[in-house]
């Protein structure tokens, strides 16, 4: 699928994987912002554009949003060397951070992998997904153009523990505190926004958006389009 534009940049949205994180539906809310923002945005449905050299080399963005799956070696292959040469890398959630969990890789790549997101406390659980439910801060680091006037904001919805590494720069973060369930002793900070320079490439990756009402929180979407346009070559 292919939205016209008058514009040469061009968008290639990537997203499939666990139907939980609706790829469609999520992706869908920002393609009409790359558009109104001069993108060409093509959409696909499977991983293999991503061993196709001469359609990544045109790309200036890739949005991925696709949760857990495998990725062959020639996908990543492809992915890591357009993102090197420039091509950006943006996504959200479990769409960017918990993709291909078996690639250590794509875990370089990316500069930080999901581990868990912590249930309430047993007697506190409604059941279904809610029980992942936690109310928390997003807390604003610093005035990077991605989150420079943003308020620290709350949100009710997956808390997400990353594991990441020092390349990254941290824009935004979420505390989880230290429970008495629970086997940790003491509050565990996690980047919840952070970018990377890979080679000539960016990277963004925001935490947040579960679902598509998390997405439509106004800071969450805000932060998302700001990562996207960010992120572009």
């Amino acid at each position: 699928m292919t939205s016209a534009s008058t514009s040469d940049r061009r968008a290639l949205v990537v997203r499939g994987g666990w139907d939980g994180h609706v790829p469609e539906a999520a992706t869908d809310l920002f393609i009409p912002f790359l558009d109104q923002h001069g993108f060409q945005v093509t959409v696909h449905d499977d991983l293999d554009v991503y061993t196709d050299a001469e359609t990544l080399a045109a790309t200036d963005l890739i949005v991925q949003c696709w949760t857990m799956g495998t990725i062959t070696g020639d996908q990543l292959g492809g992915l890591r060397t357009a993102v090197q040469n420039g091509t950006g890398l943006a996504g959200w959630h479990g769409g960017i951070a918990d993709s291909f969990r078996a690639s250590s890789d794509y875990l370089h790549l990316v500069g930080g992998q999901f581990a868990t997101h912590p249930a309430l406390p047993v007697d506190q659980r409604p059941g279904g997904e809610a029980d992942n439910y936690l109310t928390h801060t997003i807390h604003i680091t610093d005035d990077h153009p991605v989150v420079a006037g943003i308020e620290d904001f709350e949100l009710t919805t997956e808390q997400y523990w990353v594991l990441t590494d020092d390349l990254i720069d941290v824009h935004a973060t979420t505390t989880h505190p230290a429970r008495e369930d629970q086997p940790w002793h003491r509050e565990v900070t996690c980047p919840a926004v952070w970018t990377r320079q890979w080679g000539a490439g960016r990277i963004f990756v925001a935490t947040p958006g579960h679902s598509v009402d998390v997405l439509e929180h106004p800071s969450v979407r805000t932060i998302v389009e700001r990562g996207l346009l960010w992120a572009a070559r």
